[in-house]
């Protein structure tokens, strides 16, 4: 009862603020959807309607408020191969198997991964992403008359002065009537939407994939299956914890992928491509005041409104006022504060999140950055946990019995520095290793005691190994050979 509660809340807490804030992500979407459409070789229909469908389903089934998700570019881009050489049946089809996987994957409760992706990578994420969208707009900006760039700046100045007169309404929403009413009041010649693609006029058909089922169908569609899914629940779990960030709220990042495989789904069955969460637009609607789910599943209605309804007076709206609006979303998405911490950070931190930027932008893939990232991040923390150990030796005069203190964490990363800190030469007749202060990781580390105590054993010492914590104590119960039978102790010295 109290969960139905909270999803109502989720729904009918913010009513205003989230039908306007929705409203403006809606006009936000179109041009993004239009090109994200020409990257995967697609009518602009596909895009839209892919927009359309993912927003509302996941508005309903997903597991992050707020946020939107619909058509993106990093899905885009690993579309175009297969609708070039086998059509965009296959492509539905192949966004479907998309959905699935992602729905399986939420089942398996792969979303707490997350919690592997360092703050480093999130600011490398979320500062690449800022730069990507802003250079969308570059061809927006470059060859058109110069009065768009006047536009564009009338925009901005609405955009960020309105704030101080109202907060009632959102300013990216005033800046486009503002704009709009500018160029037609004037007779301004300049790009619309109208001039982004052919819109379309009705609403598109349910309908199945007009593919074989065959497996030769599955084989070649799994492989593109297998990235959208990755990718797509990548960049959507990123996206969803900058928004708990934004809105100092939690999100279910299980729901949430199961959420967007449901969306692509839906997409593909009314003739949509694969899409994920959108950060650009999911700030412009946080930033808006959308805080419920909806103003998520407002975006894509008013987005199908404008579309079906609303279109000739969507084809009026300069494409200048939306470049602004995008624009005002790579400045606010940007961390600025992080160029001053790459000198109060650890060095390590800032080349984290400096190769996780140049690498997106090298590939203009976010996954592969975000990735690149991740393997820095465990890289370096291996690094640094693996130094901090010690080895102390003390030696009893009267007894003749060393003992070696070993204190830290002891696994594959400082298993060949715990065995250089044992001196084999001068083992004296009786060894003892104390690992009370010591936790052993894994087999590695269990095998470097194998060779420790087995080259003791080698030089004549009497062996004995105590203290071991309970956790350690199970691994070498399992796997060490040093306390085994002969034949599997001299097997142990061999590797």
């Amino acid at each position: 009862m109290r969960s139905l509660s909270n999803y109502r809340l989720e729904w009918f807490s913010n009513i205003r603020a989230d039908i306007l804030s929705g409203i403006v992500v809606a006009l936000a979407l179109i041009p993004e959807a239009v090109g994200f459409s020409v990257i995967a070789g697609v009518d602009p229909k596909v895009g839209l309607f892919a927009s359309v469908a993912i927003a509302c389903v996941t508005a309903i089934c997903g597991g992050r408020p707020a946020m939107i998700s619909a058509a993106t570019a990093s899905t885009a881009v690993l579309m175009g191969p297969l609708v070039r050489e086998h059509g965009i049946q296959y492509l539905f089809a192949a966004t479907i198997l998309m959905g699935v996987l992602q729905i399986i994957a939420g089942m398996l409760k792969l979303g707490r991964l997350m919690r592997f992706v360092s703050r480093s990578v999130m600011t490398g994420f979320v500062n690449s992403l800022a730069i990507l969208i802003f250079v969308a707009q570059l061809p927006q900006l470059i060859g058109v008359p110069e009065v768009t760039y006047l536009l564009i700046a009338i925009a901005l100045g609405v955009i960020y002065l309105f704030p101080y007169v109202t907060k009632t309404i959102p300013s990216p929403l005033v800046a486009i009537v503002v704009v709009t009413c500018i160029a037609l009041g004037f007779g301004i010649h300049v790009h619309t939407v109208a001039d982004l693609g052919e819109m379309p006029t009705a609403l598109p058909p349910f309908a199945l994939p007009a593919v074989p089922l065959t497996w030769e169908t599955f084989r070649i569609i799994f492989p593109y299956s297998v990235a959208l899914a990755a990718v797509g629940l990548l960049e959507s779990l990123l996206t969803a914890q900058i928004v708990d960030d934004l809105t100092d709220t939690p999100s279910n990042k299980s729901q949430e992928c199961m959420g967007q495989g449901a969306g692509n789904i839906v997409s593909a069955l009314f003739g949509g491509m694969g899409g994920c969460a959108m950060i650009g637009q999911s700030v412009i609607n946080v930033t808006s005041g959308g805080r419920g789910r909806l103003s998520t599943f407002v975006a894509g209605a008013f987005l199908l409104v404008l579309l079906l309804v609303l279109d000739d007076i969507l084809r009026i709206v300069p494409v200048a006022a939306l470049v602004a609006v995008m624009i005002m979303v790579s400045i606010g998405t940007f961390s600025w504060k992080s160029i001053v911490d790459l000198k109060r950070h650890p060095g390590t931190s800032s080349i984290v999140m400096l190769a996780t930027v140049a690498t997106v932008l090298a590939t203009q893939d976010l996954s592969k950055g975000v990735v690149v990232g991740v393997l820095l991040s465990g890289i370096f923390f291996a690094s640094k946990v693996a130094r901090l150990f010690s080895v102390a030796r003390r030696e009893d005069s009267q007894t003749g019995i060393v003992t070696y203190s070993v204190e830290g964490q002891v696994f594959f990363a400082s298993a060949e520095s715990f065995i250089g800190a044992f001196d084999f030469g001068d083992a004296g007749s009786k060894v003892v290793i104390d690992v009370s202060g010591a936790h052993l990781w894994d087999i590695t580390a269990v095998g470097a005691l194998d060779k420790v105590v087995l080259k003791f054993r080698k030089a004549g010492a009497d062996v004995q190994v105590l203290g071991f914590n309970k956790a350690s104590a199970d691994m070498v119960d399992r796997f060490a050979l040093h306390d085994k039978d002969e034949r599997a102790a001299a097997s142990a010295s061999l590797h």
